[in-house]
Order: structure tokens, then sequence, then C-alpha cells
């Protein structure tokens, strides 16, 4: 630890004067209101982005845990979010859901469920040897985590041509202590969905539990597919899905934190959910890893769901669509640039076969732009919401110049590393 330690405030300062020292102090942030930020903020526009904020603060202080003893809005609220996340979902009679505190916990709670899922189903007592996770490369650091905290092998398969999850590459690696497969819908790195049919039949064959994640862009992904795009189907409609894990405040355009895991059987839930009875209090249990959760994002989440609906998801499909096309589009009429992958929704994954595109990202930088990078192969990185639309044309223009700027200076290599 370095520099000074901040003493304990004495207190005694008014609003007025600690909104101005927080603006102050973010005032070197990304501009992410101008499009400046490849990930971590969404925005649809800005009525859902009030929807969201005032519904959030109407249940500020509620406690999302005490749903079902106290705060029975909540309870209702949470109830609907699920039962729509199960609709949209293809879920089947006697599927179930969770709410959740992001992506992160989503997939460890499918996890934990697919582990105790194929003890009892194989007789494995707790600590008798390591079990597995068979994956693609491109499956999210989330798994890695997981498999932290659970003493799990993580044994990662390659991809086909196309950047997408491959089955034959997937299969040899299964065996009696994998506790599940993986699928992405999209992954991260590429922007593309994996083939979850096959991947679905694959776990049929395997006997084991197969797991999507589609928490970036689940709750948009069928919406792209009614306005006519060819996105493909990621869903419970096919038989091997045995869990989703699907974030509301990513395409979902929710407040923050929000996501979704969702099981095809409640038994699954219940392997999930964690139970102590140990102490004075009595019995506790939550089907989240946390206890305390905010009921601000359940209420926000109910209120940008039941605000959007079909109608305006379609719509937000159809502007993000536009958008993504405009962005490709550009990209390919810039020389020397080409896409990696076709994306399926609005992640972009593009770099250069003449350059070094983390050079690129450097001007880019120079300009106020936060660069996304992709180590493999090396690229350039972007997860688009209509924050990116006003600013395409600035956008590709500036990229346009790096790209002669770094051509002309000739050869060369960023010392940029790629991080999430």
């Amino acid at each position: 630890m370095t520099g000074t330690r901040a003493r304990f405030p004495g207190g005694g300062r008014d609003w007025a004067d600690l909104q101005a020292e927080m603006r102050a102090r973010s005032a070197g942030d990304v501009d992410w209101r101008r499009g400046r930020t490849p990930l971590f903020v969404f925005f649809n526009d800005e009525e859902t982005y009030e929807i969201g904020r005032e519904a959030y603060f109407e249940f500020f202080s509620e406690n999302a845990l005490g749903r079902k003893r106290a705060f029975f809005g909540i309870g209702s609220m949470e109830r609907e979010v699920l039962d729509f996340g199960l609709d949209l979902f293809s879920a089947p009679e006697g599927a179930e859901g969770v709410f959740s505190c992001g992506g992160s916990e989503s997939i460890f709670l499918a996890l934990k469920a697919a582990r105790d899922a194929r003890r009892a189903e194989k007789g494995i007592a707790p600590g008798e040897g390591r079990m597995n996770v068979v994956m693609p490369i491109t499956a999210h650091p989330a798994f890695d985590k997981a498999a932290a905290a659970m003493d799990l092998e993580l044994r990662r398969g390659g991809l086909r041509a196309d950047r997408r999850a491959d089955p034959a590459a997937l299969r040899p690696l299964i065996d009696e202590r994998t506790i599940a497969i993986v699928g992405s819908a999209p992954c991260f790195p590429h922007g593309v969905i994996d083939p979850i049919e096959e991947l679905s039949a694959l776990a049929l064959e395997a006997g084991v539990w197969l797991h999507v994640d589609a928490c970036v862009g689940g709750w948009l992904a069928p919406f792209f597919t009614r306005i006519g795009r060819s996105t493909p189907a990621f869903d419970f409609r096919f038989p091997g899905v045995r869990s989703i894990s699907a974030d509301l405040h990513k395409f979902g355009f929710c407040p923050k934190p929000a996501s979704t895991v969702f099981y095809r059987d409640a038994e699954d839930l219940a392997r999930a959910s964690f139970v102590a009875d140990a102490w004075p209090n009595g019995r506790f249990e939550t089907a989240t890893l946390v206890g305390t959760r905010p009921g601000g994002a359940v209420a926000g989440a109910w209120a940008v769901l039941n605000h959007l609906g079909e109608s305006g998801f379609r719509r937000t499909a159809e502007r993000l669509a536009a958008m993504v096309d405009g962005y490709v589009a550009g990209i390919r009429a810039i020389p020397g640039l080409e896409l990696w992958a076709e994306p399926d929704l609005t992640i972009i994954n593009y770099g250069s076969r003449e350059l070094d595109i983390f050079r690129v990202a450097e001007a880019m930088g120079a300009n106020g732009w936060l660069a996304g990078l992709t180590r493999e192969p090396k690229g350039l990185h972007a997860m688009m919401s209509m924050l990116h639309e006003p600013v395409r044309e600035e956008f590709l223009a500036q990229l346009a110049e790096a790209v002669e700027t770094v051509r002309a200076a000739g050869t060369g290599v960023s010392g940029l590393q790629a991080t999430y």
C-alpha cells in the first residue's frame, strides 16, 4: 500500500459540497455519455433510462432478501420478471428462475447446481476427486471464478472457422466427472452465438448438463429473431439445455445490478440454493450467493420490462441492428481492416493483417476513445448500445485516420495488452 491513508471523515459536509467533489473526481472519466467506452454502460433511450432510475429510487431502501416476509411488492415484481424470462426463453412447465446481482453470480449458481446434480447422479461425495467443466476458449472468465471457488477443472476446446464453439473439439474432453458443458449466446470476444442445437445434442449424447451463458444477449436476442434477423436460437427449446444465465442490466437495459439464471427443472434451483440451520436464528435459505439484494434493482427491472414490452424491444432491436450494420459497413470500407467474425447481435470484433491494430487503438485513445481489445486474434472490440449511434460517423472517420497514421508511420509494435 502506498500513499497516505485517508482518515475517517469528521462529518458535517452538505450535499452541494459532496456533489461538487464527486463530479470533480470523475471529471477525467471516459465520456460514456458520448459513446467513448465500448463496454460497461448499456443504453436504449432517455425515457427507458429515466423510468429505470425512478423505479430504482422508489424502492431505494427495500431489501429483496425480505421479499417473502416484509417487502411483498418487491416479491411480486421479482416473480413477474422471472416469469417474463421463462416465457421469453421457451421454458417448459416446471422450470424456475432466480434474480441475481450479476452474470458472474448467475454462472456460479448454475455450476453449483450442475455440480450437485452430477454428484447425486454418480454417487460422488464431496471431496472425492476433482470434477470438471468443458467449454470453448471463448467462455467468460466468470467460469474461472466459479471453478476457483468450487475447485473445478476447466477443460477448454477450440473454435470453428466462424469463431463459434466446435462440438467436435469439446466431445473428447467430456468424461464421468464432467458436470457441464458450456455454450455462449453470444460469446463476449467475437459476438457470435455458439451452435446451441449441436451442443444440446452433444449434452444429451454424453449425459451431461448444458449451460448457456446468455448474459450479454439473452434478453435481446429473441427480438432480433422476431424482426427477421438470422440470429441463432439458444434457449430451452433445445432439450439438452438445462440452465441459462442472462443479464438484465446489459441488453435488458435495466439498472445495475440485475441478472437472472433459469433452470429447466425446479429441482435444480433447489440444488443451487444455500441452506443453513445451525445457528440460533433458525433456518436460513437463499437461492443466490448473496443475501441482501437491492430492492431497487428488482423494481427497476420490472418497470423497464413493462415499459418496453414486446413492441419496445422490437423497436430497440431494429435500431440496434441498423446501427451495427452501419458500423460493420464503415469498418469494412476502411482499407486494411476486416471483421474477425460476423456479429449476431451488437458485439463487433475486427482487426488487420497489414498493421498492428493495437497501435490504431493507441491513436484512438489519444482522441478520447477507450479501446476494447482482443488478444487472439489481435483486434479491436466493442459491445455497442444506442450510445454509439450518434457518434458513428465521428468514430469511423477517426478510425480511418488512425489507420492511415499507423500505416504512414511504418513498422512498430504497440505496448498495449488486452484486458477486460
